[in-house]
């Protein structure tokens, strides 16, 4: 598993982009099964871009399937083909 944690970036939303699209590319490459992704609780905005990135449909290639974890908020898993 690998594990991305947006907090330091929070801000500064062309880092967020770069960071989410490395990490899934670099899984991807690797042959990771899980990407966590921990955007955190908060208002939900950090937690709603990171969903409508990975509904692009060059991101969407790379996944089998999102999960938004029913336990903590905060945290959302990507399983990769």
């Amino acid at each position: 598993m690998l594990t991305l944690d947006l907090h330091p970036i929070f801000r500064n939303n062309r880092d967020i982009d770069v960071a989410l699209r490395q990490t899934l590319f670099k899984a991807a490459a690797t042959g990771v099964d899980v990407v966590q992704i921990i955007p955190g609780k908060g208002t939900g905005q950090l937690k709603k871009r990171v969903l409508a990135l990975l509904a692009q449909k060059h991101i969407k290639k790379l996944y089998v399937r999102v999960e938004t974890d029913a336990t903590n908020a905060g945290r959302v898993l990507v399983h990769l083909r």
